[in-house]
């Protein structure tokens, strides 16, 4: 008995030494199991969540109401595929937006992902407001080049959208019945202002052929196709206002004030775009004007079956620009930065989304959803890509105002309108223009 006994009691101690080893782990409670294995779990990306918990994206975006439209039901397409995932949307009117966004980066509170224009990506990546989005794969989406000109020192900040370009809608009915011949592509800047003067000659009194100008980038057009450098370049260190062409420019406007080419400074001050009353060529006071890819569709809406397009005019070195100017971009105080990339990502390659959006940004940058798209395009999404086609070999760089050039660019057409109202000259304008720009660009270079 005795002996069975301790046989029994030798098992159930080896029994119960082996539990009591398999417990301790044989390590220090403050040491980590596994010290020599890295741990697969990914480290959070600045408050990032892990993977499969509930995140809302706060999302903002400027554009008409079509574009609204679109864009929530991809948003609630996302979701659906991606149901840990909700969005808190803003979305307004271009001026509306600009001059929020400001106001949120002062206070480090953009939105997780927002819309950039290429006019002000510059200006928001100096401040260290955009984050680094160089690591989403688009390789087969967007084309390498498209991707290298857009890159600031080296790194990408906005994923493009669309491809954009600048030309010149025009009244097509209206110049036929009046007996002028229509615009055609690639034709020169005389070409463009003989035009306008002989198109003056068969319109009755109210009408004009063109609208007046006082915004920079439209000088900038005519100075960069007669083979001078951008008004700025180098992130604003060189500034280049061309006198003699200045004066060239703004004389022959001046000449078309003059003559009524060109409204009166009191009508044109008083234009509104796409306003069906207010807009200078749906409200048939203007023949022509200014429009990009994305924005005519609106105006063929406004005046459907009549808007005819063409490229800008151009000089010896080309004119206008066709290539991306839209994009998403992500907040660099974002706590949500790996499902933001996710997400943007998503948006130019999910093909349900891609039928829910359209062409309300422009011509998809994702050649394969266009192609998804085409059968089914009215005329007045045809004609954002007529617009880009008829721009393309002749287009010039994008061209967006430098870092810490948004008050000269206020101050420009300001001094331009004073112009057109007779209360300055334009050699006076010039000359304010020229000393706050060099300064400008001193300060810029000296940083």
């Amino acid at each position: 008995m005795v002996k069975g006994w301790s046989k029994s009691f030798g098992l159930l101690m080896l029994v119960m030494l082996l539990v009591l080893t398999a417990c301790s782990g044989g390590s220090n409670s403050n040491t980590p199991a596994n010290e020599g294995e890295q741990s697969t779990e990914k480290p959070g990306n600045e408050g990032d969540k892990g993977a499969g918990a509930a995140t809302t994206l706060s999302i903002m975006w400027w554009g008409p109401d079509a574009r609204h439209e679109a864009t929530k039901k991809a948003l609630d397409i996302y979701t659906k595929q991606n149901s840990n995932v909700t969005f808190k949307p803003e979305f307004m009117a271009w001026d509306a937006f600009w001059q929020k966004l400001p106001t949120l980066a002062a206070s480090k509170s953009i939105t997780d992902v927002l819309q950039m224009d290429a006019a002000y990506l510059q200006e928001y990546v100096s401040r260290g407001q955009l984050e680094d989005l160089s690591d989403i794969d688009l390789t087969g989406i967007v084309d390498p080049t498209v991707i290298s000109n857009l890159q600031i020192d080296g790194k990408l900040y906005g994923i493009p959208l669309s491809q954009n370009a600048q030309g010149l809608a025009f009244n097509k009915p209206e110049l036929e019945q009046y007996g002028i011949p229509l615009p055609h592509k690639d034709w020169t800047y005389d070409e463009f202002f003989q035009w306008a003067r002989d198109a003056r000659a068969k319109l009755p009194e109210g009408k004009y052929p063109i609208g007046d100008t006082t915004t920079w980038d439209s000088y900038n057009y005519y100075q960069t196709s007669m083979g001078k450098p951008a008004v700025m370049s180098d992130g604003g260190k060189t500034f280049t206002l061309d006198k003699e062409l200045f004066m060239t420019f703004y004389q022959t406007y001046e000449e078309f004030r003059k003559a009524k080419i060109v409204p009166p400074a009191e009508k044109a001050a008083a234009f509104l775009e796409n306003d069906p009353q207010a807009d200078p060529m749906a409200s048939g006071v203007v023949m022509t004007r200014g429009a990009t890819t994305g924005s005519v569709s609106a105006l063929e809406q406004l005046m459907p079956g009549k808007v005819g397009v063409v490229n800008l005019p151009v000089g010896p070195s080309g004119g206008g620009w066709a290539q991306s100017t839209i994009f998403l971009s992500v907040s660099a105080n974002s706590k949500n930065k790996d499902e933001a990339k996710k997400f943007l990502r998503w948006f130019i390659t999910d093909k349900e989304a891609g039928q829910a959006l359209g062409l309300s940004r422009g011509i998809p940058i994702n050649p394969d959803i266009y192609k998804e798209l085409e059968p089914t395009l009215e005329n007045k999404d045809k004609l954002g890509k007529e617009l880009y086609d008829l721009s393309l070999d002749k287009a010039l760089p994008f061209y967006p105002p430098a870092a810490g050039f948004s008050e000269w660019v206020d101050t420009y057409k300001k001094e331009m309108e004073a112009v057109t109202f007779g209360q300055q000259s334009i050699e006076d304008a010039f000359n304010k223009l020229e000393k706050m720009g060099q300064e400008l660009a001193s300060k810029a270079g000296s940083k």
